[in-house]
């Protein structure tokens, strides 16, 4: 924090112009700091008479890593039912484990949602701690984050994953917080320093222009959410067993601070992109909306799902609902066709893992050719109408 020796300060106003915060002011002939410091420093270099000084907060004292043991993942579920993306972690925190020659776990709060157990473990993890209690029947981020933050500090994991769902993003950082450690969010890519056993962390940033790697090595558990459908599902194995470790999770009804009093079902939108097998976006290619006409009738003829680029839904041609890309949907089809889509990072970066990309578009240099396995590089306007008559014709024969 900034303090101000009055013996020595001349009122000469030299921090006032340099401070960028407006967080120093003049009052009865000496320099003084308002609530808008953020102790950047700045004004301790001008100051003539060295009247400012910084002083620094003391280090965190560094956690005893080798404390830390095992990979956890959260089970994200819902009426009794895994969120897939925990079964994605489970998949990537089964190969995060076996590079540190530790454990993986799951970690499952809920009311009547033992026999998800079995699921954990056909994808990998060797236990689960299992807090089936009333007060987890429905997720509310004062209960959620109390079981957590108790079994991490009395067990000690050296990783623990979320889901970057809603429900992930509310309670992780929360978590973060009460065991004093880092949080990476939106990470699209995880694997381990053989050195250090670091987490590498990767996640778009800037706007998703680089890919940042992002480290935790001071503090344990290293923790972060990761986005839906960027890591690859496992096959499941339920001929594998594990342990349930039931817990006492210590939290009281009257301890949480919300009430669920119903629950109302909004009638979602008939469009799953993130299940769907096969997708066709249309991006400022199409022109207009009068022409998204024609995303929809060739991914309806492939028995797909029509999605967008965030062009096409920031120019209102398409619903929100259909965007693919960071700020989207994350896809992983086995089919992705581009249509009239340059390749943005941030739109990459929501489908660059599907199994097989086509690209169509005008442009030869632009970027969705370098991660497409097929290009075709014409006016989708003229090349969709063909492929859709072609494949309808092929369907028909069959």
């Amino acid at each position: 924090m900034i303090q101000i020796r009055a013996d020595l300060c001349t009122a000469c106003e030299a921090c006032l112009e340099r401070c960028p915060f407006g967080a120093l002011e003049i009052k009865d002939g000496t320099a003084i700091v308002n609530d808008k410091c953020t102790s950047c420093g700045a004004c301790v270099k001008v100051c003539p008479v060295d009247a400012i000084i910084l002083e620094k907060k003391p280090k965190k004292k560094v956690k005893n890593l080798a404390a830390y043991h095992g990979v956890w993942v959260f089970i994200e579920q819902r009426e009794g039912r895994i969120d897939p993306v925990a079964l994605e972690l489970l998949s990537e925190g089964r190969k995060l484990a076996d590079a540190l020659g530790t454990e993986l776990a799951g970690v499952l709060l809920g009311e009547g949602v033992e026999s998800l157990c079995r699921e954990c473990f056909a994808y990998g993890a060797e236990r689960v701690y299992l807090a089936d209690e009333p007060v987890f029947r429905h997720y509310r981020t004062d209960s959620y984050t109390n079981a957590m933050v108790k079994l991490i500090n009395a067990h000690k994991p050296e990783i623990v994953l979320y889901g970057a769902t809603n429900n992930g993003r509310d309670f992780a950082a929360r978590v973060a917080v009460r065991v004093v450690t880092g949080l990476t969010a939106d990470c699209t890519g995880l694997d381990i320093d053989p050195e250090t056993r670091n987490l590498r962390q990767t996640r778009p940033a800037f706007g998703g222009n680089v890919m940042a790697t992002i480290l935790c090595p001071q503090h344990r558990p290293q923790m972060a959410t990761v986005r839906p459908k960027v890591m690859k599902l496992s096959a499941p194995d339920y001929e594998r067993s594990g342990e349930i470790i039931r817990v006492d999770s210590g939290v009281r009804e009257e301890d949480v601070l919300t009430r669920v009093i119903d629950i109302v079902k909004n009638i979602a939108v008939g469009v799953n992109l993130q299940d769907a097998a096969i997708i066709v976006s249309g991006g400022r290619g199409i022109g207009g909306p009068e022409h998204y006409h024609l995303i929809e009738e060739l991914a309806e003829a492939l028995g797909g799902v029509a999605g967008a680029s965030r062009v096409a839904v920031d120019s209102g041609w398409v619903p929100q609902y259909r965007q693919v890309g960071q700020t989207g949907k994350t896809v992983s089809p086995r089919l992705y066709i581009a249509c009239g889509i340059s390749g943005a990072i941030q739109h990459l970066a929501g489908m660059n893992t599907s199994e097989t990309i086509v690209a169509i578009n005008t442009d030869p240099k632009a970027p969705i050719f370098n991660v497409a396995n097929y290009g075709i590089v014409g006016d989708l306007h003229r090349i969709t109408p063909v492929l859709t008559a072609k494949i309808k014709a092929l369907r028909g024969k069959k």
